[in-house]
């Protein structure tokens, strides 16, 4: 019932404003719709926040603002995930639980802290319902949307209210692409089986958690959530469409252009290539000390769907071979529609194996199997598969997650259906 009821309001706002909408027309988020609208869910309550720099309005003011404003709202916690609630810290950090200057509420640090932890939090606070609000990136291994999986959980387990205000997918929310998750592998970069490229909005991530997942791991619980939809996004829509600001969700996520590369080079991570981390272009730039420009003609020469390569060199400032110049490529995207990132990535570490042996190397704790979801595409690689045998390889896996995801898709294409 709850699916049918979000799903019915989504669609009633296309009826409303969708319908031959344009780029101008400006997207409301879920954040907008519930101070101007939906305030009852939550006034006489005591409210929890999992947010961080993302969680804005249009005119930039964060939501933690508007909501310690509202008449009849008592916000009592906010909760800060990987990053932090500002934002400031790099990857695999955050900062810590601290009292909140401007609004004078306490931040509590999630990061780290499992299901049952983030229940303690929330018995220890009092709160009756908490908020998520964090713009994602459409990626897997990004780990917000685990953040919100865990809340989930712990709201199954305390009885918890849990209300998601939705936000674009970034990158679109057309397809699911890549590797699904083997449950055996999982991670905070991956809690569930869902593929590496989900192409849902963190509002249809929380109804097909809530009904499929959260169960399983809670002895038949599941959160009481509502999911406050968006107003006016469209499947077929990139960021740049919605007329919102672009906030960095995290340090080395400055760009849109950024999260499209990102849901591939990402796994460049698990091996010893600088996955450009330390420089102004992350996740664009892709080197290491022993690659040279056999590497950008290589990947050129296979004609990969909308991206090109230019050879480049760069010294990190930090991460992987800081302070060092390295040879490598940089992604130059050239059509998003027929852009595939996951293929790209890789083709990237099939190319390298080939050209460079055995200097190319996964990270030593097998990394890339927690970013692809299983052992299968280092093995594929170490074995000398092509990249068509290794993408091939995962298609039956994501037809079936395709065919789950549907049921949770709140929002339509431009044209009028869900599917092109």
């Amino acid at each position: 019932m709850l699916i049918v009821a979000l799903a019915a309001l989504a669609l009633a706002t296309f009826g409303a404003e969708g319908r031959g909408a344009t780029a101008r027309q400006r997207v409301r988020t879920g954040l907008e719709v519930l101070l101007d609208h939906r305030l009852d869910l939550i006034r006489g309550k005591r409210v929890g926040i999992i947010t961080n720099p993302t969680g804005i309005l249009p005119d930039l003011r964060h939501g933690v603002d508007a909501l310690a404003a509202a008449e009849g709202v008592e916000l009592v916690a906010i909760f800060g995930p990987e990053h932090g609630f500002r934002g400031s810290a790099q990857a695999g950090g955050s900062e810590g639980s601290y009292v909140d200057e401007r609004t004078g509420v306490l931040v509590y640090d999630l990061y780290g802290k499992d299901r049952d932890a983030i229940a303690q939090l929330f018995r220890q606070t009092g709160v009756d319902a908490v908020l998520f609000d964090i713009q994602d990136v459409g990626t897997r291994y990004y780990t917000y949307i685990w953040t919100m999986a865990d809340a989930l959980e712990a709201a199954a387990l305390t009885g918890t209210e849990f209300i998601v205000l939705d936000r674009p997918n970034p990158t679109g929310g057309i397809r699911a692409e890549g590797p699904v998750l083997d449950p055996a592998y999982s991670s905070f970069v991956g809690r569930y089986p869902i593929a590496q490229r989900h192409g849902m909005t963190v509002g249809e991530l929380a109804l097909m958690f809530n009904e499929v997942f959260v169960p399983e791991r809670t002895g038949g619980h599941r959160a009481r959530l509502t999911v406050v939809p968006m107003q006016g996004w469209f499947r077929d829509m990139y960021f740049e469409e919605t007329g919102l600001p672009w906030v960095m969700p995290s340090p080395n996520m400055p760009t849109v252009d950024t999260a499209m590369v990102y849901i591939g080079t990402g796994l460049i991570e698990g091996t010893n290539l600088s996955e450009g981390r330390g420089t102004t272009r992350p996740f664009e730039l892709v080197g290491a000390p022993y690659v040279d420009w056999r590497l950008s003609q290589r990947l050129d020469s296979l004609n990969l769907p909308g991206v090109r390569f230019r050879e480049a060199y760069f010294a990190p400032t930090f991460s992987k071979y800081a302070g060092r110049t390295v040879g490598g490529i940089q992604l130059y995207v050239t059509d998003r529609d027929r852009f595939d990132p996951i293929r790209t990535a890789i083709a990237i570490m099939v190319e390298a194996k080939r050209l460079y042996g055995d200097r190319f190397q996964w990270r030593s704790d097998l990394w890339i199997d927690r970013l692809t979801g299983s052992s299968y595409v280092r093995t594929a690689i170490d074995a000398g598969r092509g990249v068509d045998e290794i993408v091939a390889g995962w298609q039956r896996d994501l037809a079936a997650f395709n065919a789950l995801r549907e049921r949770y898709l709140l929002y339509r294409l431009r044209g009028g259906g869900r599917f092109r």
